[in-house]
């Protein structure tokens, strides 16, 4: 069996590791200008996690040599790569039958579309399946347990990437057809982590993270309804589980952009003192134009786009949130439709 993972990113590679006693070949694809050369000749990476990568997985910039034979391709690339990574993928002669499994949690900005979206758009033939859940990276590194589900509107392609992915006692995987459900959870916490690490680094208290963390939920769920989600995904792995995790460790990027910026800091420092992808940045700003076009209201991520792109502080922040007019709280059963 043989594993392709695309994007030397701290979780391609991470993914690359746990996986390494349940594939014979392993091979991890990336751009030349993202393969540094203690990757290339030792398979050891130090930054943003250091990852130790077994001398059997190959490191490589040919994406054809990459992808022959595979029997899983996972990507794991920014979302913003995903479509000219699949653009290439096509030019390279991928095999329609092998399911490419995304591990990118986000929505492509402009044509706001999610990532399995954007993979149909480039390969409508492609057996696609969708990875998310509370999986910070250093955790898993760490060997602590955790849970995820895979997506895919084939069943049959779901339950062999579960039984191919799944490492006992450390990473347990759950199918669920509900791809637009499972996509969206994942992508849309990203922005509420964000939320998150500000109200920690503000100190704003335990009540204040109780209220962010429902209304939070209350304005992925209304979306994704919208969008066809099935709710109870939502309340599941890829949606209540991924949020949980992201919202309450600073190990995750997006709470770590929302404590900087707590703090006062500007976005493009924020990002370049990072060194590294965190979604829930561009992600704020596809769901404040996605809840434009749906007519839907989300103050807690148009909050979070203020934050990143405009001079606003965290006080003014604060007081647009606890002011806003008084409403009822959100009834789910007419959401749909």
């Amino acid at each position: 069996m043989k594993l392709t993972v695309l994007g030397p990113g701290c979780w391609g590679l991470t993914l690359a590791w746990l996986m390494n006693d349940n594939f014979d070949e392993i091979t991890v694809w990336g751009r030349s200008a993202d393969l540094n050369e203690d990757l290339v000749n030792n398979k050891h990476c130090s930054k943003p996690l250091e990852v130790q990568l077994d001398k059997k997985v190959e490191i490589t910039s040919d994406l054809k040599s990459a992808i022959e034979g595979a029997d899983i391709i996972l990507s794991v690339v920014a979302t913003s790569g995903v479509r000219p990574v699949c653009e290439q993928l096509k030019a390279a002669g991928i095999n329609p039958n092998v399911p490419l499994v995304n591990a990118s949690k986000g929505l492509e900005l402009n044509s706001l579309m999610r990532m399995s979206e954007v993979i149909k758009d480039v390969l409508p033939e492609q057996k696609v399946v969708i990875l998310s859940g509370p999986t910070l990276a250093k955790e898993v590194l760490l060997g602590k347990p955790t849970a995820a589900s895979v997506a895919c509107e084939d069943l049959e392609t779901a339950e062999f990437v579960q039984r191919t992915m799944n490492v006992p006692n450390r990473f347990r995987l759950y199918t669920n057809n509900d791809v637009i459900g499972v996509e969206l959870g994942g992508s849309l916490k990203n922005v509420i982590a964000i939320a998150s690490g500000f109200a920690h680094e503000m100190n704003l208290g335990d009540n204040c993270m109780g209220s962010l963390l429902t209304r939070g939920m209350a304005e992925i769920v209304r979306l994704s309804i919208k969008l066809g989600a099935n709710p109870s995904t939502l309340y599941g792995l890829s949606g209540m589980g991924d949020l949980i995790a992201t919202c309450s460790s600073p190990m995750s990027r997006n709470y770590t952009v929302g404590a900087m910026l707590g703090r006062g800091k500007k976005i493009d420092d924020i990002l370049a003192e990072l060194g590294s992808v965190a979604e829930g940045v561009k992600t704020s700003k596809a769901v404040c134009d996605l809840a434009k076009k749906l007519d839907l209201e989300v103050p807690l991520s148009s909050a979070i786009y203020e934050a990143v792109y405009t001079d606003i502080t965290p006080q003014e922040i604060m007081s647009k949130l606890m002011n806003r007019k008084l409403k009822k709280e959100d009834n789910y059963d007419k959401v749909r439709g």
